[in-house]
């Protein structure tokens, strides 16, 4: 497996592999600090080039906090994997993501955040974002890196192709016409439109984000509040089915 690695904000690296059979590419991120954090821990099978790929950054013993958005393989596939190799390895996630699933599936017990709740890792402060359903799953949640504005997004935004590390074009038409692809396949309910959705979407483009980190394609640099506004609109359009927003 190629792993290419990119400083796409200020000590926070992507760590990504293009995968053909999905046509799209799986990234991993890792921020380098005084108590380093890594999100998204890649699939499990996946975890040698992984492991292998941050110990060109730093030394994964030293891993501290392991964070990611919702209970799926590429997003907490080799959790185990990196407790095992890092001791000193705490899991984050939400009330929901720490009593239903990591209770039983996690080596060791997870760090529940509630939401807004900030995490310290150094020079870093994440707060943490509960947002059920968004992008899927009701354990959903995403990370804020207030100090430098970086947004990891997950699966919000995910386009296709083997993409640029970073890029400050347009990424919410490459999102749409992935979404519109899938309406026809089997993957055509992985996103939808709840009556709270609306507020979240207002939440985080308020947080005016600079950097957007996402799980699937490239990074984005520049008016993140305006790109999420924008796929806001775009997900209600395709999936929102007349609902009422409270």
């Amino acid at each position: 497996m190629t792993i290419a690695i990119d400083e796409i904000a200020p000590d926070v690296y992507r760590i990504a592999s293009f995968e053909p059979r999905f046509g799209f590419t799986f990234n991993q991120y890792l921020m380098r600090d005084e108590e380093p954090l890594l999100y998204h821990t890649g699939f499990r099978r996946a975890f040698p080039d992984t492991r292998d790929a941050v110990a060109r950054l730093i030394d994964p013993a030293t891993i501290r906090w392991i964070g990611y958005s919702h209970f799926e393989p590429d997003e907490c596939g080799a959790l185990n994997e990196w407790l095992a190799l890092a001791p000193q390895a705490t899991p984050v996630t939400g009330t929901v993501g720490a009593s239903v699933v990591l209770e039983d599936y996690a080596d060791r017990p997870a760090r529940s955040l509630k939401d807004d709740e900030i995490l310290l890792t150094g020079r870093h402060a994440f707060r943490f974002l509960s947002t059920p359903h968004l992008p899927h799953g009701w354990d959903a949640s995403l990370l804020f890196d207030e100090t430098d504005r970086t947004l990891f997004c997950s699966d919000l935004f995910l386009h296709g192709g083997e993409v640029s590390a970073l890029t400050e074009s347009d990424i919410v038409g490459p999102a749409r016409a992935m979404m519109v692809a899938s309406l026809a396949g089997p993957f055509a309910h992985g996103l939808v439109w709840a009556p709270h959705t609306q507020k979240l979407f207002a939440r985080l483009a308020g947080l005016e984000p600079q950097t957007l980190a996402l799980m699937h394609g490239s990074a984005f640099r520049g008016n993140g509040a305006a790109a999420l506004v924008d796929l806001g609109t775009a997900i209600r359009e395709l999936f929102g089915g007349g609902g009422t927003d409270t």
